[in-house]
């Protein structure tokens, strides 16, 4: 079968299970973290994806366990036995993070991100919200980065919507058009 179908369907079936047990918001921030921990460590990743007479399913789902930082909600837990039953590990980066997707959409919530010169204001990311809120109708949940090199302003992306207000994108368009002039000069 075609992995991307393999991966939508488990994917599917998770956000239904979830959804039935009313535990989509613990097993979605859960998937993120390890989302995260699968993508930050890759050797994580490599031992999770490894055959079974390698790595057992016991070893995998104590190593994702200890990933978490703290105990797995019982869905998650059942969900990595069936992929572990199933030999479908190596999709798990993969798996999460359609899920996590389509339990934020099915959940009327969007992500968005947010890249900034310095930490922004608790009141900033609450303002934020608020008009995204009452745009959309949705909540939004806003991921920081700080990058001092944007050097002021901001670059928010939503939905895949990219606002770059930022000083450096305002100094690279005024280099454009200086360099420009002067073709048009010699």
């Amino acid at each position: 079968m075609n992995r991307p179908i393999v991966i939508t369907r488990y994917a599917t079936a998770l956000v239904k299970y979830v959804m039935e047990t009313g535990s989509g918001k613990e097993v979605a921030s859960e998937a993120e973290a390890l989302w995260q921990a699968l993508h930050d460590v890759p050797d994580l990743k490599r031992m999770i994806s490894a055959a079974d007479d390698v790595v057992s399913p016991f070893e995998k789902k104590k190593l994702l366990q200890s990933a978490l930082g703290h105990r797995m909600s019982p869905e998650l837990s059942r969900f990595l036995t069936l992929l572990n039953k199933n030999g479908r590990m190596d999709m798990l980066t993969d798996i999460l993070m359609d899920f996590t997707d389509m339990y934020h959409r099915k959940s009327g919530i969007r992500k968005a991100h947010l890249v900034m010169a310095r930490e922004p204001s608790a009141f900033l990311l609450q303002r934020l919200k608020v008009l995204v809120k009452k745009k959309t109708g949705d909540d939004v949940i806003i991921k920081v980065e700080v990058d001092p090199s944007i050097i002021g302003g901001f670059i928010f992306d939503i939905d895949s919507s990219l606002l770059d207000a930022s000083v450096k994108r305002q100094l690279d368009i005024i280099r454009e058009q200086f360099i420009e002039r002067n073709r048009r000069i010699i």
